[in-house]
């Protein structure tokens, strides 16, 4: 054998007994704070610190770890989530106990398969059961952000490494819209879903998936002007904010911590502010009516 491959193969094995190789991205991102206790703030905890992606990681079907395409990036301060591939961006930490603080607006950017349909992201919250366990998603719950559509909550099961579905739900008090679907109303009937989505309040409908969609009710700011959204995720009780006022909540949700996500679904997304603060100490100006 030659004297430099029996070097190179000296020093792989002495980096593997001493444990000097480093983790792939993809062993980092899984394994970081995996067996940890989920985390209730007792500060403002930034998780967009306004510079780069410290505390967080990228997540897409086709190349797992990797962001080729600057999907998420920062530029002058703000997050930017070009749209351009479905996934997400997620923090490395599990959290439970939190008022969180998202404030985003649309860019023009819309890409295949919905450039023509509504502009599409969302917060995922609670997530679970490892990156893809609900397909090009993480098992969670989610505040939706779409366009006519800010504030409804979603329930995104997901399977196991068996193939074995996850076991989550979340309970709401809801009244059926005119074409049958769940409209959050509180004092309504109380249904505990194990999937998909619990509109807010005020959702149009005669909404369409359509480019610029906007209901004759609707809580979000017009395109162009920032948005800012509100989760109140106490024990296993949500509420559900837009530009402070309240729109949706759930009750017994399961589970009531995990990572929180945030979605790239064909659409350009810019976010200048996303934290978590403690439940004793949300922002002031997050008190609302319900309608």
């Amino acid at each position: 054998m030659p004297d430099a491959t029996r070097h190179r193969e000296a020093v792989l094995l002495l980096a593997i007994t001493t444990g000097l190789l480093t983790c792939t991205q993809s062993s980092y991102a899984l394994g970081e704070d995996a067996d940890k206790e989920p985390h209730r703030p007792a500060e403002v905890l930034q998780l967009f610190n306004g510079r780069d992606l410290a505390g967080l990681y990228t997540w897409m079907p086709e190349t797992k770890y990797d962001d080729p395409h600057d999907v998420f990036s920062v530029r002058d301060g703000v997050l930017q989530i070009s749209g351009e591939a479905y996934g997400y961006l997620c923090t490395k930490q599990a959290y439970r106990d939190y008022h969180l603080v998202l404030e985003f607006r649309w860019g023009q950017r819309t890409w295949e398969p919905r450039k023509t349909r509504s502009r599409d992201s969302g917060i995922m919250f609670h997530g679970f059961g490892g990156d893809g366990s609900a397909g090009t998603w993480m098992a969670s719950h989610e505040y939706q952000i779409i366009e006519g559509g800010v504030g409804d909550l979603l329930v995104v099961p997901g399977t196991d490494a068996d193939g074995q579905p996850h076991s989550m739900s979340l309970t709401c008090e809801v009244e059926e819209d005119r074409d049958g679907e769940p409209c959050w109303k509180r004092g309504g009937e109380r249904r505990t879903f194990s999937r998909g989505r619990i509109n807010w309040y005020g959702r149009d409908p005669d909404w369409e998936d359509v480019l610029g969609f906007r209901g004759a009710q609707d809580v979000e700011s017009p395109h162009g002007q920032w948005t800012r959204c509100e989760l109140t995720c106490d024990g296993d009780q949500v509420i559900a904010r837009v530009n402070g006022q309240i729109v949706n909540e759930g009750y017994e949700a399961s589970p009531a911590a995990g990572k929180i996500l945030l979605q790239s679904e064909g659409a350009e997304l810019f976010i200048r502010r996303w934290e978590l603060h403690p439940l004793d100490q949300a922002p002031s100006n997050d008190a609302a009516s319900v309608p």
